[in-house]
Formats: structure tokens, sequence, C-alpha cells
């Protein structure tokens, strides 16, 4: 077994999954969002694959969307579906920071700002700087803006995409900090 950087990230290429599986929804908060137009048509299984869903910002374009997971991942690359005027734009990535707001999500530096194109509204995956993303508990993702300005923001469609960390024992973790209670 070759172990050279070309083989390894290769390897890293095919082992990655759609997240879905992962995502804790019971924690999944949306801010700004247009409830008759909610989360769940960008996100969920099924929803997220019906072009006549989407996902809308309310009071202005912006939206913040807070995803935690039920484990450990690695995030590899990320899919933004939306159309091409309304479709965002300045996406900014965040990593374990629970509970931002648009009052405080500006204090902190993201982990990665995407720019996203034509293509990638269209399904072009936008990879992700690696280094980053590599112990991530929950995902932030601040739409800033969309391609036209336009006043309502649409998401057709978000897909994660990576790996579970599988060294991690979640289970041992556990033991260890029952112990310190």
């Amino acid at each position: 077994m070759s172990t050279t950087e070309s083989s390894t990230a290769s390897a890293h290429q095919k082992n990655q999954v759609d997240l879905l599986d992962f995502i804790d929804w019971t924690g999944v908060e949306c801010l700004n969002q247009n409830t008759a137009h909610a989360y769940p048509n960008a996100l969920k299984q099924g929803y997220r694959e019906d072009e006549g869903l989407h996902l809308e910002s309310d009071a202005d374009e912006q939206l913040l969307i807070y995803i935690p997971f039920t484990q450990v991942i690695k995030l590899h690359s990320i899919v933004i579906k939306g159309p091409e005027e309304e479709g965002p734009q300045t996406v900014k990535l965040y990593t374990n920071k629970e509970h931002m707001g648009f009052s405080n999500v500006s204090d902190y530096p993201p982990s990665d700002t995407l720019a996203l194109t034509p293509e990638n509204l269209k399904g072009k995956p936008v990879v992700l700087k690696y280094v980053k993303f590599q112990n991530v508990r929950s995902l932030t993702i601040f739409i800033e803006d969309n391609q036209s300005g336009a006043d309502v923001t649409k998401v057709q469609k978000i897909i994660l995409q990576g790996m579970t960390v599988e060294t991690t024992d979640m289970k041992g973790l556990k033991k260890i900090e029952d112990h310190n209670h």
C-alpha cells in the first residue's frame, strides 16, 4: 500500500459520504427563515430533491443555519443549490460555534468563506479548506447575501459531504466524562 500524498488524497475523495445521516435534526436551527419555506426543504432527504421546494429568507436576504451532528465529522465539501437570481452568493462557514445570532456572527472569523458561482448554484460542490474542518461537531452556515441583491434568498438544496471520524470512540469518551461527575 503506497502512502504517497496523491493516493491519500484520492482515498479521501472516495470515502466522502453525504452526511445527512449524521445530522442531529433535533438541534438544527435556522434564523430568519420564512416558515412557509423552511429549512427542511433544503436539508432533508426527499424534500431537498424536490425542485418545487426551497428554503427562503424572511425579513431580509440573510439566513443563519445551525447544524449539529450526532458524531464528530470531517467536512470535505458542500453543495448549495439555488436559483440564478436569489441563490446565495457569499456564504460563511463556522465550525463548533454554538448559538450564533446575526448580532454576533461578525465577531468570529469564519472557518471558510465561499463565493458561490452560477455553476455552484446548479450543484457543483465547493471543496473546503480541509484542515479547518477536521473535528466538526456542528456547522453554522451564514448566508450573507445573494447573487442579485434581491430581498429574499432562496436555497433549494444543501448537501454536506465528508466522513465521520471513526477513530473517535464516543462510548469511550462517555465513560471518561462519567468518572468526573
